[in-house]
């Protein structure tokens, strides 16, 4: 009975064998374009046993290089070479089958589209750019209709702080003109890839999809509409990805390309976090492999980029999103924790494709050495070369908050960026540094300052006007704060006025307080002034010791230049110009930026606790 039951199982082994029928679940990247300056693409497809059938490509100029096979036969890897002369077009894969597939051949129709005219030669954005950064869930909701799905985990909540409150791309398309109006000419998106979590799905930092914006925010047209909306009024498009994790619900955590796909996967370990790891002459490997290989958070798998497979695909997403949504730059996420070998190919393989273009990579220390190293130019010690043409100052970042918020003394107060400052010999390009007075991790800048609006806006005008490219968390221009340091839901508040029904409303300045909307107004003529300003974009710098609370910098070119005074003293200072006598200042009559009047500098009084910034000719 036994014998006849276990030929019976046998049999039926076999028979599901032979009735196999492959089904295709992912192909990815979903199209590519031709005339790349890599010619190289892979596509990777994920599909019931693909990896049993036998690939075809037949199209002119394009040939099938190699097949990548892994130990899961869900997954098929296919790398093509397309010639610069390729014609656009849909190319044919045929995934062959023998006899086992019940189904047959499959045919994949891959569509090869034509770039923009000059797309190599995008201008990424530059120290003329002022960044606005939001967080969509939190700035305003355009389409109450895709707030929730029943489809996705995380529902709508806006009394909870780490819910998902509903702001979406078509909010930010409807607030275009006001981000224009105000003066900025580039926007970072806190991340809008897929990110179906089942609790605070709303930061956006644990994608399930790569190539998918969260339904919740719209679709990847919507995202494509946004890029060309703000391109029309000026504003750059700039993209947050994340090269270092995923979500831990992401579609292939239930079906891994390869054994060594995530790190750690048999037993969980969070990232050390030490980032000087990987910079430390002394440092033990075992060190390196502790922050590089670690999770971020339990919901945040860590990716192997040490696998070619999984390390071609990061690279090919973040151009494919380049070419798709007419990127005007990317703020690379956790730039270390991906390990320094595949940050510099992810650098200069993105670089290449786009010689003009910017990336921004966050390395969250204080110690200029550090951001230093990533950036593309500098001659390191261990030869290490990167291809980062910008990185998150938060060295300056940090000084610039201790220097306001302290009283002055010989070692206290505007000494602290003023000698913050003098470290830029360690940059290769310390103008294209971004610079800021918060962001989204950290507390809100009048928080930070005590709310303090004498030190608010001496803090806004030192990034307006300080080398550098500016960044400002949006909010930051209405005095939005947290209440609770170090509250990340309250940090990512609801922007006023961007829901139905909210009785404060920035965009309009309706129900805004009256130091609001001084704030509001000050930054507008501030950032407006910048977007014009050749002195700024291109000028070089000049700073004087601080002395009694004052501290004095200047912007010039040849011809002109920029004189931006503070004054955190409790009496009035006169300017005296022979202590500037590099500027010319004793034949100089200058334009307050502020309020627009002409100024003679043999009679300018700076009052306490405040600023000036006046531009002149030299």
């Amino acid at each position: 009975m036994r014998k006849i039951l276990l030929g019976f199982l046998l049999l039926f082994s076999f028979s599901l064998l032979c009735a196999q029928k492959a089904d295709i679940w992912h192909v990815e990247p979903p199209s590519w374009w031709v005339g790349m300056e890599n010619t190289e693409l892979q596509i990777m497809l994920h599909g019931d046993d693909i990896a049993l059938l036998t690939p075809i490509v037949e199209y002119p100029g394009v040939e099938m290089t190699r097949i990548e096979r892994t130990p899961n036969a869900n997954y098929l890897f296919l790398y093509l070479n397309i010639d610069e002369e390729t014609v656009p077009g849909h190319l044919n894969i045929l995934l062959k089958a023998d006899d086992s597939f019940a189904s047959g051949d499959i045919s994949i129709s891959y569509e090869l589209l034509a770039r923009k005219a000059d797309s190599k030669l995008r201008q990424g954005f530059d120290p003329s750019d002022v960044i606005y950064l939001i967080t969509p869930d939190r700035f305003a909701n355009g389409d109450p209709l895709n707030d929730e799905f029943p489809e996705m985990i995380d529902k709508l909540n806006r009394k909870y702080p780490f819910g998902r409150h509903g702001g979406d791309i078509k909010g930010i398309i409807d607030k275009l003109n006001y981000i224009a109006d105000m003066g900025f000419t580039a926007i970072w998106l806190n991340p809008v890839l897929e990110n179906d979590m089942p609790d605070q799905s709303y930061h956006g930092y644990a994608a399930t999809d790569f190539y998918k914006i969260d339904a919740r925010y719209g679709s990847n047209l919507d995202y494509q509409t946004l890029s060309q909306k703000a391109k029309a009024l000026g504003i750059k498009l700039i993209m947050d990805q994340i090269m270092n994790h995923c979500g831990s619900s992401h579609w292939w955590m239930r079906d891994l390309p390869d054994n060594d796909w995530i790190n750690s996967m048999d037993k969980y370990h969070q990232t050390t976090h030490r980032r000087v790891v990987l910079n430390d002459p002394y440092v033990a490997q075992s060190d390196i492999s502790k922050f590089t290989d670690g999770w971020f958070v339990k919901t945040m798998p860590d990716m192997n980029q040490k696998n070619p497979l999984l390390a071609d695909y990061l690279i090919q997403n973040s151009i494919w999103w380049v070419e798709f949504a007419d990127l005007g730059g990317i703020r690379h996420d956790t730039h270390p924790y991906a390990g320094k070998e595949f940050m510099a190919d992810y650098s200069c393989r993105i670089m290449n494709e786009y010689p003009d273009f910017n990336i921004v990579g966050e390395d969250w220390s204080v110690n200029p050495a550090i951001i230093a190293k990533w950036q593309r130019g500098m001659n390191n010690p261990d030869q290490y070369v990167s291809c980062m043409p910008s990185m998150f100052d938060f060295p300056l970042q940090s000084a610039l908050i201790q220097s306001l918020n302290e009283d002055e003394s010989w070692d206290k107060g505007w000494v602290k960026v003023y000698e913050m400052l003098s470290n830029d010999f360690l940059y290769a390009n310390p103008f294209n540094l971004v610079t800021f007075p918060d962001n989204h991790d950290m507390d809100r800048f009048f928080t930070q300052v005590k709310e303090d609006y004498d030190l608010y806006k001496m803090g806004i005008a030192y990034f307006v006007t300080m080398r550098g490219i500016p960044q400002f968390y949006y909010g930051t221009e209405i005095l939005m704060t947290n209440s609770k340091p170090g509250n990340h839901g309250l940090i990512r508040g609801d922007f006023p006025g961007g829901w139905t029904g909210d009785k404060k409303n920035g965009f309009t300045s309706a129900g805004l307080s009256e130091i609001e909307k001084d704030a509001q107004e000050f930054m507008k003529i501030l950032l407006n002034w910048r977007k014009q300003s050749k002195l700024v974009h291109e000028g070089k710098l000049m700073h004087y010791a601080p002395d009694g609370g004052v501290y004095v910098y200047f912007r010039y070119l040849e011809n002109e230049a920029v004189m931006v005074a503070f004054n955190k003293g409790k009496k009035k200072v006169r300017i005296n110009p022979s202590d500037y006598p590099e500027m010319n200042l004793s034949v100089s009559k200058g334009q307050n930026v502020i309020t627009g009047k002409l100024m003679d500098f043999s009679d300018i009084i700076l009052d306490p606790r405040s600023l000036l910034i006046i531009e002149f000719d030299k």
